[in-house]
């Protein structure tokens, strides 16, 4: 049996499916299935169980779990605005730190989601080497509670027995239940297609022309086959960068959708909002070299073959992966 933490959500359900794929389906999924999003997005999957989050917490203190190969953990607060402080360290550090101790006990494999968030505004460079760990300052509350378990992780000695995965900028299917932390991809092409013009904020550096900050963006069927090659080679630990490792402006997410929609090109650039100017990221790129030399060897989808699949084969035909 195979436990996916955040199973209904956007990872965590794409990570379900594929496994689904390579045959597995005595699959746990741990989540609270509290937007109709998510239920489609469990729909088409097959699964053994679906438990909420505290249910599953306390029956994993209670040592209460029937025998289990692995826990994907993907289940967080994942909002970048997130203000209560308390709230994020009991979700995303306190929770992910019982877990981890549970399968450091049980010798049960465990691959949890870290972030990019952790590199901050990336002036000490997007390096997953686990002794720069200290250098890094996260901009918001969420990146600061993703730090604070990679820290807790390394100082427990835990990482040569589990793997942390800071993602990127994951965009594709079944990331429609995350209201305004969803990617650009999908509110994109909502505004494209309801609207006819897609908006990008406006630079508030000089270095930076408009809509030309630049993300490492990535499929998820990219982030969902980094991930499982983990799960594959059980005698890897660390934290590992799960990126395409090509930095690519937003005027280039918005060319490739208003392409994949057979539209013409019409963004409009809009004020920064001021409470997120001092925490808004201007670029970021992920070092790929760690993962690529611990073996995993797969072409990374390019953007715009990303873009491509995901508004002709999902948005346009609302369809969830399956």
């Amino acid at each position: 049996m195979i436990v996916v933490t955040g199973g209904a959500g956007f990872i965590g359900s794409a990570l379900v499916h594929g496994l689904n794929r390579k045959g597995v389906a005595d699959v746990w999924v741990v989540d609270e299935v509290d937007h109709p999003e998510k239920r489609k997005n469990l729909d088409a999957l097959a699964y053994s169980r679906c438990v909420g989050k505290d249910i599953f917490l306390r029956e994993v203190v209670g040592s209460k779990l029937p025998p289990c190969s692995a826990i994907l953990h993907a289940g967080a607060c994942s909002s970048t605005t997130e203000t209560n402080a308390t709230y994020l360290r009991e979700n995303n550090f306190e929770y992910t730190r019982s877990l981890a101790q549970y399968c450091l006990k049980k010798d049960v494999r465990f691959i949890y989601a870290s972030s990019a968030a952790t590199y901050g505004d990336g002036g000490n460079g997007y390096s997953d080497d686990e002794s720069l760990l200290e250098t890094l300052v996260p901009l918001n509350l969420y990146g600061a509670s993703k730090h604070q378990f990679d820290l807790w992780a390394k100082d427990a000695g835990a990482l040569k027995d589990i793997v942390g995965l800071k993602y990127f900028n994951v965009f594709g299917p079944n990331e429609y239940h995350k209201g305004d932390m969803q990617s650009m991809a999908r509110k994109g092409f909502l505004q494209a297609r309801d609207a006819g013009a897609l908006h990008l904020f406006k630079s508030c550096k000089p270095e930076y022309g408009d809509g030309e900050q630049a993300r490492d963006f990535l499929y998820v069927r990219d982030a969902v086959a980094m991930t499982l090659f983990f799960l594959e080679r059980e005698d890897i630990g660390g934290i590992y960068n799960v990126g395409a490792g090509k930095a690519r402006s937003w005027n280039d997410l918005a060319s490739a959708v208003f392409k994949a929609m057979d539209k013409k090109v019409n963004i409009k650039y809009i004020e920064m909002p001021e409470s997120i100017r001092e925490q808004y990221q201007y670029h970021t790129c992920a070092e790929m070299e760690k993962i690529r030399s611990a073996g995993y060897a797969q072409t990374v989808t390019s953007l715009e073959e990303g873009i491509s699949d995901y508004v002709k084969n999902y948005l346009l035909p609302d369809k969830h992966l399956g």
